[in-house]
């Protein structure tokens, strides 16, 4: 965690001391700081869903609007305790919805009435900071018309107004629209920050820590949600059960399941399922490099090393190529059986 100012955010201390010059002076307007080491009116957080993009964000708007003197984010002024809670009148959360307007951040969108709302309020000035922030969660799920209606905004932003946007990739934004942020790139987090922050922070078993660490892929976010996740050993257990009954299966039962699995139409759970099989096939490539202490699935050394002495490394390279391919187009396309049927007629054969 970085130290100074004590900002909660863990692994990414370069990113935070870059924000934390930024804070302006208490006493200075908000005209005096823009150019001149202060707030850019517009900032783009980049990285994987997890590593932390939203908690950083919503961090550095405490600082921006804190009323205190010393160190900021104090945490415990009305200001800091109005965001925590979701209540200052000056921080807006704006995250994807689905079509009935509820908050859904796995297959909703950001919507141009959203974007319509954000310039509305944009225009009016703070009510208790010296300014008016917005948090644009996963802009790479923003549909057409609200990105459109979003540069207006970024084109002409009122002095008082900081726009904090997330995505997975800066790529699935307009060009446009990044050109008008400073980017902040996240970088995965070392498994050793992880598992220190797991144990300390949340109260987490070593044992579980170290694991979840392991598989986390550098994203603190996802490990804590899997800590509480209660199905999660269930889960994972039967997405790799699954995985190796399959690489066991002729080509019939393999077309079956994925006639199955497209028709469940759960994008989330299908994602989460590629996820973990494209893990495993990653650390049996390791075992045959004679790396398996580098392994994610360290509770499952044995089967690894199994799997790893049946099959040539070549075979495992390619399926882990064809897991990514497949999972880049399944995010592009309305037909998941098709995709499916592929990722499992070239699936490595083990008896």
């Amino acid at each position: 965690m970085a130290e100074k100012g004590m900002w909660p955010v863990y692994g990414h201390d370069t990113a935070v001391h870059l924000l934390q010059r930024t804070l302006p002076s208490p006493l200075a307007d908000n005209s005096s700081q823009r150019g001149f080491g202060g707030p850019r009116h517009a900032y783009l957080f980049v990285g994987a869903q997890g590593i932390g993009k939203s908690t950083l964000a919503q961090v550095y708007a405490q600082a921006l609007l804190c009323t205190n003197p010393g160190e900021r984010p104090c945490g415990v002024c009305r200001s800091c305790r109005l965001i925590r809670s979701g209540n200052h009148p000056d921080f807006r959360l704006v995250a994807p919805v689905n079509r009935e307007g509820a908050v859904d951040r796995s297959a909703g969108l950001l919507r141009v009435e959203q974007a319509a709302t954000i310039i509305r309020d944009s225009i009016l000035s703070p009510l208790e900071g010296r300014y008016k922030i917005f948090l644009l969660q996963d802009m790479q799920q923003a549909n057409e018309s609200f990105a459109n209606k979003l540069l207006k905004t970024l084109e002409e932003p009122p002095a008082h107004v900081i726009l904090l946007l997330t995505a997975t990739e800066r790529t699935q934004l307009l060009p446009t629209i990044v050109s008008r942020c400073q980017v902040r790139e996240m970088q995965p987090i070392a498994p050793t920050v992880i598992e220190q922050a797991l144990g300390q922070h949340w109260q987490a078993e070593p044992k579980q820590a170290q694991l979840l660490a392991r598989l986390a892929g550098g994203r603190l976010g996802w490990a804590v949600t899997q800590l509480h996740n209660a199905k999660f050993d269930a889960e994972r257990q039967e997405q790799l059960e699954t995985l190796w009954r399959l690489a066991a299966a002729n080509r019939i039962q393999r077309l079956a399941f994925s006639e199955q699995t497209a028709a469940k139409g759960s994008q989330p759970q299908l994602f989460n399922m590629l996820e973990m099989w494209t893990t495993w096939w990653r650390d049996v490539l390791l075992a045959q490099a004679n790396c398996i202490d580098a392994c994610s699935n360290i509770d499952l050394r044995e089967e690894i090393t199994r799997q790893a002495a049946h099959l040539s490394q070549e075979s495992v390279q390619k399926y882990i190529q064809t897991l990514k391919r497949i999972e880049g187009y399944l995010h592009h396309t309305t037909n998941t059986r098709m995709a499916l049927d592929v990722l499992l007629l070239q699936l490595p054969q083990i008896v």
